[in-house]
């Protein structure tokens, strides 16, 4: 394990020194490390005014919200942004976005210091967050023009890596300016300003690129934005009937679906939990729900180095479901005795579990879905992924109490699991001995 583990960092850094090399893609990735990590100070922002604001009640159901406000715009703007990603210059959406959010972030600042409803500060948090989703796929679309085309995979691996771990550090730096700002809405305000200006930053740098560097090129042979948005929606029922068509992507976007729900309502019972039950003190409990996280992200890169091989020995078909029923078991049985140090180690296993199922889940989409569908198969995906996520903590906020101690959640949370890789298992039998090799030999 220790010699796969130094090979896999070997590899990540070797192939972040290739594409490198080019200075359009150092000018691009900057760009997107400058601005994940504003995103973490946002997203750190966020999480605390509505969880731990020394000020309000957070319930399942803020919690529901909060959650809402973080992932649906992505889940509901998606499908349709690369109308207009595929319009417009995207060298100026990574110069003009930067603005528009600052300009927002500084506007929700002032509402929070004036005092407005919870449903001001969500609704300029939603406009903030849609601003961004038009930004990071910009992001994703300029990639291949700053990078030639042998070095294209490379970069998909390394980007999206480098990004989440700056994400991880801008709201490891949130925690501390939240120290130092304070935790009332005073406080929040100034994180929201300071994500504000950090992302100012990004524009500086894409206006260092050529306008015309980023695509699209000119087409006046382009059909009007309003017929492809409704052949967007067209498009995702043909995605969906498609995935309908093919068991083995079906099975696996419903076993991802099925843990993001449970992983919804996971989130929802560790924050009371951790809010209500083991602590009233707002701040211990942040600091005990960042260390969860941190669990959870070991996880998430431990997922990274067993997959590819557990996959390999076992089998997708089989690794799946293992992972499904251990997320079930191992929650129950750590989390059982409601202890912190069981939802620290629950935090690694569903860390682990939910990104082995996220890769077994790539892998099987872009196998067997025919490659026309394959954009709308994953707007689809990323529509499921989200939205299952904020309706588990929907469930949660109607079955937790107001400790957020509760063993019917965790045994409904058991059982689902349990259900779904059952329900995999019947859609995607184990393959013959035969199969199996002759699927590693191809």
């Amino acid at each position: 394990m220790t010699a796969a583990r130094r090979l896999s960092h070997v590899s990540y850094v070797s192939d972040l020194r290739v594409v490198l090399r080019g200075r359009d893609f150092r000018r691009l990735f900057g760009t997107r490390l400058v601005s994940q990590f504003s995103d973490g100070i946002f997203q750190f922002a966020v999480g605390g005014y509505t969880f731990f604001s020394p000020e309000k009640q957070a319930t399942a159901t803020a919690i529901a919200a909060g959650l809402a406000v973080l992932l649906l715009p992505y889940s509901v703007l998606g499908p349709f942004v690369g109308v207009f990603i595929d319009r417009w210059s995207r060298r100026q959406i990574l110069v003009v976005a930067p603005i528009v959010r600052g300009t927002l972030l500084v506007l929700t600042a002032a509402f929070l210091v004036a005092g407005a409803s919870d449903t001001v500060f969500y609704a300029a948090a939603l406009a903030v967050l849609g601003v961004n989703r038009f930004f990071l796929a910009a992001l994703g679309a300029s990639l291949p023009h700053v990078v030639p085309a042998d070095r294209l995979m490379i970069a998909n691996s390394v980007t999206p890596t480098s990004g989440t771990v700056v994400t991880f550090v801008g709201a490891g730096v949130g925690f501390l300016l939240r120290t130092a700002y304070g935790a009332d809405a005073s406080g929040t305000a100034l994180l929201l300003v300071t994500s504000g200006v950090v992302f100012g930053l990004s524009a500086l740098i894409a206006r260092t690129m050529r306008r015309e560097l980023l695509g699209p090129p000119y087409d006046p042979s382009r059909p009007p934005a309003h017929e492809v948005v409704r052949d967007v929606v067209t498009g995702l029922v043909d995605g969906a009937r498609h995935i309908v068509s093919r068991r083995s992507a079906a099975a696996a976007l419903g076993a991802l679906g099925t843990h993001r729900l449970l992983y919804g309502m996971s989130i929802a019972l560790v924050v009371m939990i951790y809010r209500y039950y083991f602590t009233t003190d707002t701040e211990v409990a942040l600091r005990g729900i960042t260390m969860v996280l941190v669990t959870s992200g070991a996880g998430y890169f431990a997922a990274a180095l067993i997959t590819p091989w557990a996959s390999e020995r076992f089998g997708i078909e089989n690794w799946v479901p293992a992972m499904l029923a251990a997320c079930g078991l191992l929650e129950l049985l750590l989390c059982l005795p409601f202890h912190q140090w069981g939802f620290l180690a629950g935090g690694f296993v569903l860390g682990v579990g939910g990104q082995s199922i996220k890769i077994c889940t790539d892998t099987v989409v872009q196998r067997d879905i025919d490659d026309v569908y394959l954009g709308r198969v994953f707007s689809i995906y990323d529509m499921l992924f989200n939205g299952m996520t904020v309706l588990g903590a929907v469930i949660a906020a109607a079955l937790l109490p107001p400790n957020g101690k509760s063993y019917a959640a965790l045994a409904v949370i058991t059982a689902v699991y349990a259900l779904g890789a059952l329900g995999y298992r019947l859609i995607v039998p184990t393959p013959s001995p035969a199969s199996v090799g002759t699927s590693k030999s191809a």
